[in-house]
């Protein structure tokens, strides 16, 4: 089911493509810049707008966590072997030894504490205890 792919796969897909298709460091290259009201300019690196995307991507993961289904579990499981995926590049892959996949790993692991924790506290929602009163 497409609703158990998580979603913080693909900036793990952009980032592998770029480093491994790309060979050299675009994350510091500039993609936009704004002149502020303050006269300073704001920058927009590459770097910078992909942490925006997973942190988007994981507001959406979030969400998903709420659901309480047999689906959930799959969903959860998928998640944290997309964070081990992370980490496993992170220690052994030179290219991802760089601060934006640092980050990206991060918003993964926060995605799989999150999903358990907030699965966790729905479902403790969804508990009778006792008879029920009858």
């Amino acid at each position: 089911m497409l609703t158990n792919v998580p979603l913080l796969i693909v900036p793990f897909i952009v980032y592998n493509i770029q480093i491994f298709l790309g060979g050299i460091d675009r994350w510091n290259q500039e993609v936009f810049t704004l002149n502020m009201i303050s006269n300073q300019a704001w920058t927009m690196t590459l770097g910078d707008l992909m942490i925006c995307v997973a942190l988007f991507l994981l507001f959406f993961e979030i969400i998903k966590a709420t659901r309480i289904n047999a689906n959930s579990i799959v969903d959860h499981l998928l998640s944290t072997f997309v964070f081990i995926a992370y980490l496993v590049e992170f220690l052994l892959v030179p290219g991802a030894a760089h601060s934006v996949f640092f980050m990206l790993m991060v918003i993964a692991l926060i995605d799989v504490l999150a999903g358990f924790s907030v699965s966790i506290r729905s479902a403790t929602r969804d508990v009778t205890l006792g008879d029920g009163g009858y």
